[in-house]
C-alpha cells in the first residue's frame, strides 16, 4: 500500500493530539509519521525543501511537501467519517486559511503546552512511525 508520511512537533500537545486523531480515523493505516525533531524528520524536510519558517506539520505525499493549511486538507482526504469533507474548505483563498493556520500554530504552545514525555503507541501503531 502506499503510504504518505506525517511530520510534526514532536513537543507539542496539540500537535501529539492532531496525530493522535488522524491514527484514529484512519483505520487502514494510509499515513506514517515522524517528529520534525527526528533525524528523518530533518532528512525528508530537507529532501523536500520544507521551509525552516515551518514548525508544526508537513505532509510528504507523491514526493511532494504540503504545509500549513495545504497539508491539513490534504490529510483530511484520507480520514474516515465527515472530515473528508474538509476538503471543501480548499476553495477559501489559501492567504485566508493558512492566517488561520498560523494564528494556531503560532500560539499552541500558549494554549495547550508543551509534552514533558513522549507516549508510547501500542506495536500495531509503533510500526507507523518512522523515527524508532
Amino acid at each position: 500500500m502506499e503510504h504518505a508520511i506525517v511530520l510534526f512537533d514532536g513537543d507539542c500537545n496539540f500537535c501529539d493530539s492532531s496525530v493522535q486523531f488522524i491514527i484514529n480515523h484512519d483505520p487502514a493505516g494510509y499515513y506514517q509519521f515522524a517528529s520534525l525533531q527526528s533525524e528523518i524528520g530533518q532528512e525528508l524536510s530537507k529532501k523536500h525543501n520544507v521551509p525552516d519558517d515551518v514548525d508544526s506539520l508537513v505532509l510528504i505525499k507523491d514526493g511532494q511537501a504540503y504545509v500549513k493549511s495545504e497539508g491539513a486538507l490534504m490529510i483530511s482526504n484520507h480520514l474516515t467519517g465527515l472530515w473528508k469533507l474538509a476538503h471543501y474548505l480548499k476553495p477559501f483563498p489559501r492567504a485566508l486559511r493558512d492566517g488561520a493556520y498560523d494564528i494556531i500554530a503560532k500560539n499552541r504552545y500558549k494554549v495547550f503546552g508543551k509534552l514533558d514525555s513522549c507516549m508510547l503507541p501500542p506495536p500495531h501503531i509503533r510500526k507507523r512511525f518512522l523515527d524508532k
